[in-house]
């Protein structure tokens, strides 16, 4: 059931009980965001009556499409996405001063939209593409080399930020599903999922990878509230400033380190394995590492196997979007898009430099 007709007329009854001084509340289509492959997302116009005066908001919509999980499993029977993405917002809005969009609800009973779904604020701002890449073409090559610098040192403080919340204190407790919150266990978690979406399937370079990772284990280090998917994308930005972090389905309890591996890889991937030269002002991966190490108060060492876990994670994931093409009917099934795409040099890059 999508949120057409009888869908929006649901959807309206849903939310006037959340904003209980809104009256003759209506809902209106205003478009669908240009990228995302784990929860549909709706932008919706809504007008109503408060106190005799017209009120006029925009809200976002995601709701659970049928297909499996995007990400893997971090709590076993745990798999609906939109509920996992809401719980860890809900805590980190309480938590911390990291800025999440206004949530105004989650709903679990299926009647209404035909699956799960939560609905928050509109928040207005940029948010850097990635097709083509933001380091090619939008606002952020127009930003003078201050701005660009103040904006990606920004996403490093928010990352700091989001690490430096006390998840147990936020009742994040269950992300952990009563196993140790380790790097190890990470490892473990994506490399059933890496088997399972293979399904059989020979991927030389995911296998090279997986196997130094298992054989180069670093030291644990402390655990925190892991983003899960933390790059310039998934923060809507005004003003060189995060006015809102998105997107925390893929999220972990494990080091910190997983996090900052992930932003490490990405910033390489919109760099070097997109053929872009680092622009005017533009910090490189050394100095926002420092500056990392310089917010959270503590080394981090040597980040090498944690940007090779996030590129291993990130081909992966390749593999799962394209599996759910195929079943999906939109693509054939003997393409061969998830073993030949543009992360695989990242992580062909990565592991040429450590040796593997």
């Amino acid at each position: 059931m999508t949120t057409d007709g009888g869908g929006l007329a649901a959807l309206e009854t849903w939310l006037t009980l959340r904003l209980p001084d809104a009256a003759y509340l209506t809902l209106a289509h205003e478009g669908k965001p240009g990228s995302g492959f784990s929860a549909e997302t709706t932008i919706l116009s809504a007008g109503w009556v408060e106190g005799g005066d017209a009120r006029n908001q925009k809200f976002v919509l995601r709701k659970e499409t049928p297909d499996p999980p995007m990400y893997p499993t971090q709590v076993p029977g745990l798999t609906t996405e939109v509920e996992i993405q809401y719980r860890i917002m809900s805590a980190v809005a309480s938590s911390s001063a990291v800025p999440i969009a206004p949530l105004l609800g989650y709903e679990d009973d299926p009647s209404a939209l035909g699956s799960p779904f939560f609905v928050m604020g509109f928040v207005d701002g940029v948010v850097p593409i990635e097709s083509p890449m933001y380091t090619l073409a939008g606002f952020f090559t127009e930003l003078t080399p201050e701005q660009r610098r103040t904006m990606v040192d920004n996403g490093v403080r928010t990352l700091a930020a989001i690490h430096a919340i006390d998840w147990k204190a936020a009742g994040l407790e269950w992300l952990t599903a009563g196993q140790a919150p380790t790097a190890r266990r990470q490892l473990d978690i994506w490399s059933e999922y890496t088997e399972r979406e293979l399904a059989g399937r020979e991927h030389p370079l995911l296998a090279r990878a997986l196997a130094w990772l298992h054989a180069n284990q670093p030291e644990e280090s402390p655990p925190a509230l892991c983003w899960g998917d933390p790059r310039p994308g998934n923060v809507i930005w005004c003003d060189q400033q995060p006015v809102a972090v998105t997107d925390f389905e893929a999220a972990s309890i494990a080091p910190a380190e997983v996090d900052l591996g992930w932003w490490l890889m990405f910033d390489r991937w919109a760099h070097e394995n997109s053929g872009v030269e680092r622009l005017p002002g533009e910090p490189t991966r050394e100095e926002q590492r420092a500056l990392y190490e310089a917010l959270s108060g503590r080394p981090v060492g040597d980040t090498s196997w944690y940007e090779v876990f996030a590129a291993t994670r990130y081909v992966a994931i390749v593999v799962r979007v394209m599996n759910r093409l195929v079943d999906r009917g939109d693509l054939p099934a003997d393409q061969t898009i998830w073993i030949d795409n543009p992360v695989v040099p990242c992580l062909r890059d990565l592991l040429e430099e450590v040796g593997a």
